[in-house]
């Protein structure tokens, strides 16, 4: 049996004498896709900062592919494989959609080739890139007109022009229409099966419930269920923490 593309043993994180997470155990095998949950405060944002190294915990080990991670800066994870997109998107608004891609494929192509790497390469990839969230017919046009969901896109977008391993996609629907949402699902869908394992962070319980093949659950900075995502959802601490005794 491989060994798991994410492990996560034992991590804690505290604020001065808050606790935010408690000795969290996770791991995540390559390909999956892994619905992450749990009540506003529960230590969902907080284990993302820890596994991308935005933030250090103070306890426990992560590590990705079998390499310890602790102590490696953001940069130097994204460079391994780590990827995150973020829930406010804030893209470069001077620069159009293409060129808000080249600038993290300059980073990752260039850095993991060793070398420059033509031009036309590169906008021949950003092109890839758009072609694949949908945004083709916008990258000459500025971050500032885009609609709400095509923000997200050019958001995933610029998250995978890291060439990740691992996407770490923190609340991408937010605010979405139905059908918007369902237009993000399929999209994460297409990414998991080009071969990216994604974690997925979401409010929106329909989303989370049609794309994972797993479910972990946060509550004040624990894990209290982790399973089938029917399961997870039938556990009584579950039920407690979402609708209260």
């Amino acid at each position: 049996m491989s060994a798991p593309l994410l492990q996560v043993e034992d991590l804690s994180k505290r604020f001065g004498g808050f606790t935010a997470l408690d000795a969290i155990n996770l791991e995540v095998g390559a390909g999956a896709r892994l619905g992450l949950i749990g009540p506003n405060g529960s230590g969902k944002s907080t284990l993302v900062n820890c596994l991308c190294g935005t933030l250090r915990n103070e306890t426990g080990t992560v590590r990705f592919e079998g390499a310890v991670m602790d102590g490696l800066a953001a940069h130097e994870r994204t460079r391994l494989g780590m990827a995150r997109s973020f829930q406010l998107p804030r893209p470069f608004g001077s620069l159009t959609v293409a060129e808000n891609l080249r600038i993290p494929l300059l980073y990752t192509v260039n850095i993991r080739r060793g070398h420059h790497v033509p031009r036309t390469e590169i906008e021949a990839r950003e092109a890839e890139l758009l072609g694949l969230v949908g945004l083709a017919g916008k990258a000459r046009q500025r971050p500032r007109d885009l609609s709400q969901v095509e923000m997200r896109k050019l958001e995933l977008a610029r998250a995978m022009a890291a060439e990740p391993k691992l996407l770490i996609a923190d609340e991408a629907m937010a605010g979405l229409s139905h059908a918007e949402v369902d237009d993000i699902l399929a999209l994460l869908r297409r990414l998991n099966e080009a071969g990216i394992t994604i974690i997925l962070i979401e409010h929106i319980m329909r989303a989370v419930m049609s794309f994972s093949d797993r479910l972990v659950v946060l509550v004040a900075g624990r894990k209290i269920a982790d399973g089938m995502p029917d399961e997870v959802m039938r556990n009584p601490e579950v039920e407690k923490a979402y609708l209260g005794e």
